[in-house]
């Protein structure tokens, strides 16, 4: 590092990535409740160019009045699951609402209020590593016009994604690509998601579906979705989403607008949320993607309170497991049953909306339910094939994917929240 081009700020706390997590923590800090510890906070965020991450958006359900509803692209409190058949269920969802959530929107929001509190420092630069110091850590960045600058900060708080997933028992890709679509007349029901439509021609491994947020009769966000081993070429993406806007939706005509592309992987490995003292990984590289659906954004909002909590009242901020270890497990044991075939996919998923009021399904996709609720929902799963699963499981050893069976983070947007 050079004399001139070398800056360094001192800071009580670095929050690392300007991400759902990342941005969801510095919100927290730049709006201390009353009494609060007073606390410098730098937010260290990816300049425009390859090192930011792509726009995405992020889906997930709670009732109305939240802290983000003015940025929202849409809500509804209506949401459809439709079998291999065409045999639809459509579930109200009160008092929750599912959200959609685009991250442009979000930043816009949380830049401005971040802005207005003058408690929270932005600083556009591109971290690179992060090295112990006495009393805390030194986060090292780049600026775009190659100039360096260095955060020492006694709490560190990364949220950059993982370019490698820790070993585990099981791990399926929820892969997807999705177009922006408006039509010259009105074609879909705004008043309803389409959650998961398995009308889709469903791949030898693993399962797929159509998933469709209909953002007004005339637009909507329509993607293709697998959850499987390997993701597909762009090709391939491309003909299944024909293939479901034209021979499943029946749409004549449209133009597409946007495209959108993600991977989140869903997997029961054990993700490390202090890799250093003073050191703490937040969001989905903390493992806060819930393992058996991909949704990961109430998750780090739920961390992001924890932290500043914490932090606000001079506690130690290790931040909290993102899901209990009774939610891990139950993940653990679905996702090993899907991998295995022991289950089918469509007809699991399909059932389980069926039969479970959605409001108490969604509050259990959200690791919200009592240990009685919890059972009351596996009296609708396959019990035996899920009981051999879970005996097999603790005997399946754990691997590390095969090199570029995952591609590399932000490689486009992810609809679940997945690089939160």
């Amino acid at each position: 590092m050079e004399g001139a081009a070398f800056v360094e700020l001192k800071a009580d706390v670095a929050v690392v990535g300007a991400r759902a997590a990342g941005l969801s923590l510095a919100l927290r800090l730049a709006r201390p409740p009353s009494g609060a510890a007073e606390l410098d906070t730098v937010l260290l965020a990816a300049p425009p160019g390859p090192a930011r991450a792509a726009p995405r958006t992020w889906c997930f359900w709670e009732p109305a009045g939240g802290p983000y509803d003015e940025a929202l692209a849409a809500s509804w409190q209506r949401l459809r699951v439709r079998g291999p058949d065409g045999t639809a269920v459509t579930s109200a969802i009160a008092p929750l609402r599912y959200k959609m959530l685009r991250s442009d929107a979000f930043e816009e929001l949380a830049g401005r209020r971040i802005a207005a509190s003058g408690r929270v420092s932005r600083v556009e630069a591109a971290a690179e590593r992060v090295t112990p110091t006495p009393g805390g850590s030194l986060v090292h960045a780049r600026r775009t016009d190659g100039s360096s600058v260095a955060v020492r900060a006694r709490w560190v708080f990364d949220s950059r994604p993982l370019t490698r997933l820790p070993p585990a028992r099981t791990t399926l890709l929820q892969h997807f690509r999705g177009w922006f679509v408006r039509a010259p007349r009105p074609v879909f029901d705004p008043s309803a998601v389409e959650l998961m439509d398995f009308r889709t021609p469903q791949p030898a491994h693993g399962l797929s579906f159509g998933y469709v947020l209909p953002v007004g009769p005339r637009e909507a966000l329509v993607e293709y979705t697998e959850f499987s081993r390997r993701v597909l070429g762009p090709a391939a993406y491309d003909r299944a989403l024909r293939h479901y806007a034209q021979r499943v939706l029946g749409l004549a005509e449209y133009e597409i607008t946007a495209c959108e592309q993600g991977v989140i992987p869903m997997t029961d490995a054990g993700f490390v949320r202090r890799p250093a003292p003073g050191v703490f990984r937040i969001g989905a590289c903390s493992g806060a993607t819930r393992p058996s659906t991909g949704y990961t954004f109430s998750a780090v909002q739920r961390q992001a309170g924890a932290v500043a909590s914490a932090l606000h009242a001079g506690r130690h901020p290790m931040p909290p497991p993102p899901h209990s270890a009774r939610a891990r497990l139950m993940d653990a044991v679905l996702l090993h049953a899907l991998d295995s075939g022991r289950v089918d996919g469509p007809a699991f998923f399909t059932r389980l909306f069926g039969r479970v009021p959605a409001p108490r399904l969604l509050r259990f996709l959200d690791g919200r339910t009592s240990l009685s609720e919890d059972l009351s929902i596996g009296a609708h799963v396959p019990v035996a094939a899920m009981l051999a699963s879970a005996l097999t499981l603790p005997f399946a050893p754990r691997r590390n994917l095969p090199a570029g069976a995952f591609p590399p983070p932000d490689t486009g947007a992810v609809h679940h929240a997945a690089s939160a």
